[in-house]
Protein backbone atom coordinates (compact mmCIF):
# COMPACT_ATOMS: atom_id res chain seq x y z
CA UNK A 1 0.00 0.00 0.00
CA UNK A 2 1.46 3.69 -0.97
CA UNK A 3 2.19 6.34 1.96
CA UNK A 4 -1.40 8.17 0.70
CA UNK A 5 -3.55 4.95 0.19
CA UNK A 6 -2.34 4.16 3.85
CA UNK A 7 -3.47 7.86 5.09
CA UNK A 8 -6.54 7.32 3.10
CA UNK A 9 -7.16 4.05 4.81
CA UNK A 10 -6.75 5.19 8.39
CA UNK A 11 -8.32 8.22 7.97
CA UNK A 12 -11.43 6.29 6.54
CA UNK A 13 -11.02 3.99 9.78
CA UNK A 14 -10.99 7.05 12.26
CA UNK A 15 -14.04 8.75 10.62
CA UNK A 16 -16.04 4.83 11.42
CA UNK A 17 -14.45 5.18 14.79
CA UNK A 18 -15.42 8.52 15.43
CA UNK A 19 -19.26 7.75 13.67
CA UNK A 20 -19.70 4.67 16.23
CA UNK A 21 -18.31 7.23 19.43
CA UNK A 22 -21.11 9.83 18.32
CA UNK A 23 -23.60 6.99 18.32
CA UNK A 24 -23.12 5.97 21.27
CA UNK A 25 -22.98 9.60 22.99
CA UNK A 26 -26.37 10.26 20.82
CA UNK A 27 -28.09 6.91 22.22
CA UNK A 28 -30.93 7.69 25.22
CA UNK A 29 -29.91 6.44 28.96
CA UNK A 30 -31.33 3.32 29.86
CA UNK A 31 -34.47 4.30 32.24
CA UNK A 32 -33.88 3.67 35.80
CA UNK A 33 -36.28 1.43 36.85
CA UNK A 34 -38.92 1.40 39.46
CA UNK A 35 -38.31 -0.26 43.03
CA UNK A 36 -39.91 -3.28 41.35
CA UNK A 37 -37.87 -3.75 38.26
CA UNK A 38 -39.29 -5.32 35.23
CA UNK A 39 -36.02 -7.26 33.22
CA UNK A 40 -35.31 -5.02 29.81
CA UNK A 41 -37.28 -5.85 26.46
CA UNK A 42 -35.49 -9.87 25.49
CA UNK A 43 -33.17 -9.46 22.46
CA UNK A 44 -34.04 -11.86 19.67
CA UNK A 45 -31.82 -13.80 17.75
CA UNK A 46 -31.25 -17.26 16.53
CA UNK A 47 -27.38 -18.26 17.74
CA UNK A 48 -28.49 -20.55 20.29
CA UNK A 49 -30.27 -22.46 17.69
CA UNK A 50 -30.56 -26.17 18.40
CA UNK A 51 -28.25 -25.81 21.45
CA UNK A 52 -30.19 -26.66 25.25
CA UNK A 53 -29.11 -25.43 28.16
CA UNK A 54 -29.50 -25.61 32.45
CA UNK A 55 -30.01 -22.72 34.68
CA UNK A 56 -30.29 -22.98 38.36
CA UNK A 57 -31.85 -20.41 40.62
CA UNK A 58 -33.94 -19.99 37.06
CA UNK A 59 -36.74 -19.37 38.77
CA UNK A 60 -36.77 -15.54 39.78
CA UNK A 61 -34.20 -12.81 39.55
CA UNK A 62 -30.69 -12.89 36.76
CA UNK A 63 -31.29 -16.87 36.18
CA UNK A 64 -34.53 -16.45 35.47
CA UNK A 65 -33.79 -13.80 32.82
CA UNK A 66 -30.94 -15.74 31.44
CA UNK A 67 -33.29 -18.20 30.88
CA UNK A 68 -35.87 -16.70 28.74
CA UNK A 69 -32.64 -14.88 26.71
CA UNK A 70 -31.58 -18.11 25.80
CA UNK A 71 -35.19 -18.81 24.87
CA UNK A 72 -35.10 -15.53 22.86
CA UNK A 73 -32.52 -16.49 20.93
CA UNK A 74 -33.06 -19.35 20.05
CA UNK A 75 -32.31 -22.19 22.29
CA UNK A 76 -33.79 -26.02 21.46
CA UNK A 77 -34.73 -26.30 24.96
CA UNK A 78 -34.00 -24.40 28.54
CA UNK A 79 -33.85 -26.80 32.35
CA UNK A 80 -34.40 -23.91 35.13
CA UNK A 81 -34.04 -25.30 38.32
CA UNK A 82 -35.36 -24.00 41.73
CA UNK A 83 -37.32 -24.76 44.69
CA UNK A 84 -40.73 -23.35 43.76
CA UNK A 85 -43.21 -25.27 42.06
CA UNK A 86 -45.26 -22.50 41.24
CA UNK A 87 -42.75 -20.42 40.34
CA UNK A 88 -40.96 -22.69 38.05
CA UNK A 89 -44.18 -23.76 36.18
CA UNK A 90 -44.66 -19.93 35.22
CA UNK A 91 -40.65 -19.39 33.61
CA UNK A 92 -41.93 -22.44 31.81
CA UNK A 93 -44.45 -21.29 30.22
CA UNK A 94 -42.70 -18.30 29.68
CA UNK A 95 -40.23 -20.16 27.58
CA UNK A 96 -42.43 -22.17 25.48
CA UNK A 97 -43.99 -18.59 24.73
CA UNK A 98 -40.76 -17.51 23.36
CA UNK A 99 -40.88 -20.97 21.31
CA UNK A 100 -38.69 -23.04 23.42
CA UNK A 101 -39.42 -26.43 25.15
CA UNK A 102 -39.13 -25.95 28.95
CA UNK A 103 -38.64 -27.97 31.82
CA UNK A 104 -38.62 -27.07 35.29
CA UNK A 105 -36.40 -29.62 38.06
CA UNK A 106 -37.16 -29.11 41.31
CA UNK A 107 -34.43 -29.51 43.70
CA UNK A 108 -32.63 -27.55 46.80
CA UNK A 109 -28.72 -27.10 46.13
CA UNK A 110 -27.67 -27.73 49.51
CA UNK A 111 -29.09 -31.42 49.30
CA UNK A 112 -26.49 -33.76 47.27
CA UNK A 113 -29.04 -36.05 45.38
CA UNK A 114 -31.41 -33.37 44.41
CA UNK A 115 -28.60 -31.61 42.87
CA UNK A 116 -26.92 -35.01 41.19
CA UNK A 117 -30.22 -35.59 40.04
CA UNK A 118 -30.53 -32.37 38.03
CA UNK A 119 -28.25 -33.14 34.71
CA UNK A 120 -29.76 -36.64 33.94
CA UNK A 121 -33.44 -35.40 34.49
CA UNK A 122 -31.98 -32.80 31.49
CA UNK A 123 -30.50 -35.11 29.31
CA UNK A 124 -33.74 -37.26 29.80
CA UNK A 125 -36.10 -34.47 28.36
CA UNK A 126 -33.07 -32.36 26.10
CA UNK A 127 -30.42 -34.56 25.52
CA UNK A 128 -26.48 -33.57 26.67
CA UNK A 129 -26.39 -29.88 27.23
CA UNK A 130 -24.43 -27.63 25.51
CA UNK A 131 -24.33 -25.11 28.49
CA UNK A 132 -24.83 -24.90 32.35
CA UNK A 133 -25.74 -21.27 34.45
CA UNK A 134 -25.01 -21.53 38.17
CA UNK A 135 -27.09 -18.79 39.26
CA UNK A 136 -28.60 -20.37 42.00
CA UNK A 137 -27.50 -18.41 45.74
CA UNK A 138 -27.48 -18.27 49.08
CA UNK A 139 -26.78 -14.71 50.49
CA UNK A 140 -27.35 -15.38 53.87
CA UNK A 141 -25.62 -12.73 56.09
CA UNK A 142 -23.18 -13.60 59.15
CA UNK A 143 -20.38 -11.99 61.05
CA UNK A 144 -17.03 -13.51 61.77
CA UNK A 145 -17.78 -13.04 65.65
CA UNK A 146 -21.24 -15.27 65.70
CA UNK A 147 -21.77 -17.03 62.19
CA UNK A 148 -22.90 -20.51 63.25
CA UNK A 149 -21.11 -23.69 61.59
CA UNK A 150 -24.67 -24.86 60.20
CA UNK A 151 -24.73 -21.64 58.26
CA UNK A 152 -21.39 -21.42 57.07
CA UNK A 153 -21.64 -25.07 55.72
CA UNK A 154 -25.33 -24.30 54.29
CA UNK A 155 -23.51 -21.33 52.24
CA UNK A 156 -20.89 -23.81 50.53
CA UNK A 157 -22.95 -26.49 50.03
CA UNK A 158 -25.32 -24.13 47.95
CA UNK A 159 -22.69 -21.12 46.69
CA UNK A 160 -19.40 -24.07 45.76
CA UNK A 161 -20.47 -27.59 46.00
CA UNK A 162 -23.93 -27.78 44.31
CA UNK A 163 -21.38 -25.40 41.29
CA UNK A 164 -19.26 -28.49 41.51
CA UNK A 165 -21.66 -31.35 41.05
CA UNK A 166 -22.96 -29.78 38.24
CA UNK A 167 -20.20 -28.60 36.33
CA UNK A 168 -18.83 -32.35 36.99
CA UNK A 169 -21.75 -34.17 35.67
CA UNK A 170 -22.67 -31.91 32.76
CA UNK A 171 -18.70 -31.52 31.42
CA UNK A 172 -18.40 -34.92 31.59
CA UNK A 173 -21.75 -35.57 29.29
CA UNK A 174 -19.68 -32.66 27.00
CA UNK A 175 -16.73 -34.63 26.95
CA UNK A 176 -18.24 -37.91 25.94
CA UNK A 177 -20.47 -36.70 23.47
CA UNK A 178 -18.17 -34.15 21.73
CA UNK A 179 -19.94 -31.20 22.82
CA UNK A 180 -18.19 -27.43 22.75
CA UNK A 181 -19.99 -26.46 25.61
CA UNK A 182 -19.61 -23.74 28.36
CA UNK A 183 -20.42 -22.73 31.74
CA UNK A 184 -21.08 -19.79 33.84
CA UNK A 185 -20.96 -18.98 37.08
CA UNK A 186 -22.71 -16.23 38.78
CA UNK A 187 -20.60 -15.36 41.62
CA UNK A 188 -20.38 -11.75 43.21
CA UNK A 189 -17.99 -8.71 43.92
CA UNK A 190 -18.18 -9.66 47.11
CA UNK A 191 -15.85 -12.56 46.45
CA UNK A 192 -12.59 -10.07 46.70
CA UNK A 193 -13.22 -9.82 50.47
CA UNK A 194 -17.06 -8.27 51.13
CA UNK A 195 -18.59 -6.45 53.78
CA UNK A 196 -17.62 -7.87 57.81
CA UNK A 197 -21.79 -8.97 57.97
CA UNK A 198 -21.00 -11.03 54.54
CA UNK A 199 -18.58 -13.50 56.25
CA UNK A 200 -19.35 -16.97 54.51
CA UNK A 201 -20.85 -15.77 52.00
CA UNK A 202 -18.00 -13.61 50.67
CA UNK A 203 -15.76 -16.89 51.39
CA UNK A 204 -18.01 -19.46 49.46
CA UNK A 205 -18.34 -17.39 46.72
CA UNK A 206 -14.51 -16.89 46.64
CA UNK A 207 -14.05 -20.62 46.47
CA UNK A 208 -17.02 -20.74 43.31
CA UNK A 209 -14.16 -17.85 41.92
CA UNK A 210 -11.46 -19.82 42.32
CA UNK A 211 -13.37 -23.19 40.99
CA UNK A 212 -14.03 -21.29 38.15
CA UNK A 213 -10.35 -20.64 36.88
CA UNK A 214 -9.17 -24.18 38.28
CA UNK A 215 -12.17 -25.98 35.87
CA UNK A 216 -11.26 -23.79 33.03
CA UNK A 217 -8.28 -25.15 33.06
CA UNK A 218 -8.52 -28.62 33.06
CA UNK A 219 -11.50 -28.18 30.47
CA UNK A 220 -9.51 -25.63 27.51
CA UNK A 221 -8.10 -29.45 25.69
CA UNK A 222 -11.92 -30.12 25.78
CA UNK A 223 -12.93 -26.89 24.30
CA UNK A 224 -15.28 -26.35 27.36
CA UNK A 225 -15.50 -22.53 28.24
CA UNK A 226 -16.06 -21.83 31.71
CA UNK A 227 -16.11 -18.04 33.17
CA UNK A 228 -17.67 -16.43 35.59
CA UNK A 229 -19.38 -13.03 36.51
CA UNK A 230 -18.49 -10.95 39.53
CA UNK A 231 -22.09 -9.45 39.92
CA UNK A 232 -22.23 -5.95 41.74
CA UNK A 233 -25.16 -4.68 43.62
CA UNK A 234 -28.70 -5.70 41.44
CA UNK A 235 -31.87 -4.90 41.21
CA UNK A 236 -33.63 -8.07 41.28
CA UNK A 237 -37.01 -8.56 43.18
CA UNK A 238 -34.97 -10.88 45.67
CA UNK A 239 -33.13 -7.24 46.42
CA UNK A 240 -36.17 -5.72 46.59
CA UNK A 241 -37.66 -7.82 49.25
CA UNK A 242 -34.33 -8.13 51.29
CA UNK A 243 -33.84 -4.29 51.21
CA UNK A 244 -37.73 -3.24 52.23
CA UNK A 245 -37.56 -6.25 55.30
CA UNK A 246 -34.18 -4.53 56.58
CA UNK A 247 -35.29 -1.00 55.90
CA UNK A 248 -38.89 -0.81 55.63
CA UNK A 249 -38.28 2.02 52.59
CA UNK A 250 -40.55 1.05 49.20
CA UNK A 251 -38.11 3.76 47.58
CA UNK A 252 -35.13 2.30 48.27
CA UNK A 253 -34.33 1.74 44.55
CA UNK A 254 -34.81 5.47 43.77
CA UNK A 255 -32.46 6.44 46.52
CA UNK A 256 -29.49 3.94 46.08
CA UNK A 257 -29.34 5.18 42.48
CA UNK A 258 -28.48 8.69 43.26
CA UNK A 259 -25.40 7.51 44.92
CA UNK A 260 -23.72 5.41 42.42
CA UNK A 261 -22.10 6.19 39.80
CA UNK A 262 -24.24 5.63 36.87
CA UNK A 263 -27.25 6.50 38.17
CA UNK A 264 -28.92 3.01 38.67
CA UNK A 265 -28.23 -0.66 39.95
CA UNK A 266 -26.98 -3.18 37.75
CA UNK A 267 -30.23 -5.11 36.42
CA UNK A 268 -31.35 -8.30 35.44
CA UNK A 269 -31.26 -7.81 32.00
CA UNK A 270 -26.95 -6.20 31.96
CA UNK A 271 -26.46 -10.23 33.39
CA UNK A 272 -28.23 -12.00 31.17
CA UNK A 273 -27.13 -10.19 28.27
CA UNK A 274 -23.17 -11.25 29.45
CA UNK A 275 -24.04 -14.59 30.80
CA UNK A 276 -25.69 -15.38 26.91
CA UNK A 277 -23.06 -13.95 25.40
CA UNK A 278 -20.03 -15.94 27.13
CA UNK A 279 -22.38 -19.20 26.50
CA UNK A 280 -22.50 -18.28 22.71
CA UNK A 281 -19.53 -18.65 19.89
CA UNK A 282 -19.01 -15.19 20.19
CA UNK A 283 -17.16 -15.11 23.11
CA UNK A 284 -14.84 -16.99 21.07
CA UNK A 285 -11.47 -18.96 23.42
CA UNK A 286 -12.28 -16.73 26.66
CA UNK A 287 -12.16 -18.92 29.93
CA UNK A 288 -11.34 -18.55 32.65
CA UNK A 289 -12.49 -15.26 33.19
CA UNK A 290 -14.10 -13.89 36.06
CA UNK A 291 -15.90 -10.64 35.02
CA UNK A 292 -16.17 -7.64 37.86
CA UNK A 293 -19.87 -6.25 36.51
CA UNK A 294 -20.18 -3.55 39.39
CA UNK A 295 -19.86 0.32 39.65
CA UNK A 296 -17.07 0.09 41.87
CA UNK A 297 -13.51 -0.45 40.70
CA UNK A 298 -11.27 -2.92 42.53
CA UNK A 299 -8.15 -1.34 43.37
CA UNK A 300 -8.79 2.43 43.22
CA UNK A 301 -9.92 4.31 45.27
CA UNK A 302 -10.84 8.47 46.48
Amino acid sequence: MTPVANILFASSILALRLSSLRAVASSPPRSFSSSRPSPEPLQRSSRFAGKTFIVTGGTSGVGENIALQLAAEGAGGVSVVGRNSTRGAGVVAKLEGLGCPGLFIKASMDDVAQVSDVVPKHEARFGVAHGLVNSAGDTSRGWLKDQSVESWDRLFAVNARAPFILTQAATNSMIEAGVRGAVVNIITITSHGGQPYLCGYAASKGALATFTKNAAHQLRRSRIRCNGINIGWTASAAEHRLQVEETGDEDWLEKAGEKVPFGRLVETGDISELACFLLSERSGVCTGSVIDFDQMVMGGYD
